[in-house]
């Protein structure tokens, strides 16, 4: 009896348990249907709508991460039994969807890699977005309705919904902006609605509010297409202001880099008469110890970068200290001899870095401070590595001023400037000032490469690329003076990033050559002429 109901009773309840409705895989948060786990699977990427409709209404942290796997390329489907896995970048595991199972995977040739439509990488894009609107960190908010304003603005409701709790001004006055494109488009809008959706647009810096703000110019209600026109107007004029300070930033930038760059050789020039052709390799010395402090020190950029810029003067300074004594003391009065010889030691030193390190360029990490963007305005923003490199400029330029004029040291230098030979007379070794003069010109030329390893990739002819800048500002500015170079780098650098826009990057550089040329025709002593042995001769 027992056996006969297990033979009857056991495939009516198999029977009973296949008929029921298939619920959807839940798993470590993520909830995905059946349908939505095929759609995964299947290699074609049009079957991917229904898993992105799930996903986006999934609030869960495991969707996030499946988002941004299926936009990263980081989903897979295993061939031979069709499981979904997130590839973790850099280590030889994977997750396995929707479990969330971590398991050790290396060979790449078992799966087929999850593929997506730009179309569909957009939308994730903007589903991710939309998930960060509610974040506690004011910052990632602010991000997020950049991206849907540089994307496409989420549904209204959503949207006065985010603006009644925002408590971030700008954030707010985001969202405005994204519920006025939205009323822009809405084409049963009224005219009311419009005009204060174009007031709103008027002040918005994305470029979808001019884009936008376009397809209502031949507004039938005249009230509409006058404002239409003002916003646009404005947007217009803002735009050309935030672009021309835009320009004057980049402007003092360079000049800020060129003032670094020159410092030193306006102490040794001025100083000692030396045209010293290696300076721009002092310059690649600073610019590898920022690079060889940060693989001492891997994982902290910040701290690696603040112990560089001791350790780059250390370094530069000991290389001009040989380098004065060893080649430059015995060609003291013979400017030729001392230009050819420094340039041949330029050779050599690139030819030592390719050497010992790599000729391939090598990347310096940024710390986190100097990322990202330094809002100004809605329209007008700065890139923080540059502002604090602008600062450092300032701030070597202070220590050096000081140095020159407050210290015995600076004023042995100006006395040995100014006459040598009563310098000698008055008890000042005059060797001795050479030496320590050309050890601080080559420590500040270190110092300067740490600044320029956070603007470009490290590289053996880093130098090369300031040379010749250097020298101009010397001249420019007055041969051995500290208020020359600053003033005639930041000139030259400002100049240089007003001629681009018009002339192009390489003319704008022969019309400065041209009128540097023609300057010192009138003033061949430079804007601030110092008396000193260089000057006179």
């Amino acid at each position: 009896m027992r056996a006969l109901c297990r033979t009857l009773l056991l495939p009516c309840l198999l029977g009973l348990l296949l008929s029921l409705p298939q619920l959807p895989v839940r798993a470590e948060g993520l909830s995905l249907s059946p349908e939505a786990l095929d759609s995964l699977r299947s290699p074609k990427v049009a079957d991917r709508e229904r898993a992105l409709k799930e996903l986006g209404g999934d609030a869960s942290e495991a969707a996030a991460e499946l988002l941004e796997a299926l936009r990263a390329g980081d989903l897979y489907v295993r061939r031979d039994d069709s499981a979904l896995l997130i590839l973790c970048a850099g280590a030889n595991e994977a997750t396995l969807v929707p479990q969330g199972e971590s398991l050790p995977f290396s060979d790449k040739s078992l799966l087929r890699k999850v593929g997506i439509s730009n179309s569909q990488r957009n939308a994730i894009a903007s589903l991710l977005n939309r998930r960060l609107l509610r974040h506690a960190d004011a910052d990632i908010r602010r991000g997020a309705i950049e991206g849907l304003l540089n994307d496409e603005p989420a549904d209204r409701e959503m949207l006065l919904s985010l603006s009644a709790g925002e408590g971030d001004a700008r954030i707010r006055s985001r969202i405005e902006q994204a519920l006025a494109l939205l009323c822009v488009r809405d084409a049963g809008a009224s005219s009311d609605e419009l005009l204060r959706a174009v007031a709103v647009l008027s002040d918005a810096s994305p470029p979808q509010a001019a884009r936008a703000l376009e397809t209502l110019k031949g507004h039938a209600d005249p009230r509409v297409a006058a404002a239409v026109g003002k916003a646009l107007y404005h947007l217009r004029v803002t735009a050309e202001r935030a672009a021309m300070l835009e320009t004057l930033f980049f402007g003092l930038s360079l000049g800020s880099v060129l003032v670094l760059t020159s410092i030193g050789l306006a102490v040794t020039f001025g100083v000692m008469g030396v045209i010293n052709m290696a300076h721009g390799e002092l310059v690649m010395l600073g610019a590898y110890t920022a690079w060889g402090m940060q693989q001492l020190l891997p994982g902290r950029p910040g701290i690696a970068l603040l112990l560089a810029v001791p350790a780059a003067f250390v370094v530069a300074g000991g290389a001009g200290v040989l380098l004065e004594r060893g080649v430059i003391r015995h060609l003291y009065g013979r400017p030729l001899e001392t230009l050819l010889a420094t340039f041949g030691v330029s050779l050599i030193l690139q030819q030592a870095v390719r050497t010992l390190i790599s000729p391939m360029n090598r990347a310096v990490e940024s710390p986190a401070f100097m990322s990202g963007m330094l809002h100004i305005t809605e329209n007008f923003s700065l890139t923080c590595n540059r502002v604090y490199i602008l600062c450092f400029c300032l701030g070597v330029f202070a220590l050096i001023y000081a140095t020159m004029h407050k210290t015995r040291l600076g004023l042995e230098v100006r006395a040995v400037t100014q006459n040598r030979p009563i310098a000698r007379a008055m008890g000042i070794d005059a060797s001795l000032v050479d030496t320590l003069t050309f050890a601080l010109g080559s420590g500040v030329a270190g110092m300067a490469g740490v600044a320029l390893s956070q603007l470009t990739n490290v590289g053996p002819n880093l130098g090369q690329s300031y040379i010749v800048d250097s020298f101009m500002v010397v001249v420019f500015g007055g041969v051995g003076n500290l208020r020359g170079t600053l003033c005639g780098g930041l000139i030259l650098g400002l100049a240089d990033k007003l001629l681009e826009p018009v002339s192009g990057a390489m003319l704008a550089k022969i019309i400065l050559l041209a009128g540097l040329i023609l300057f010192m025709q009138a003033k061949p002593r430079g804007l601030f002429p110092e008396r000193g042995r260089a000057a006179e001769n």
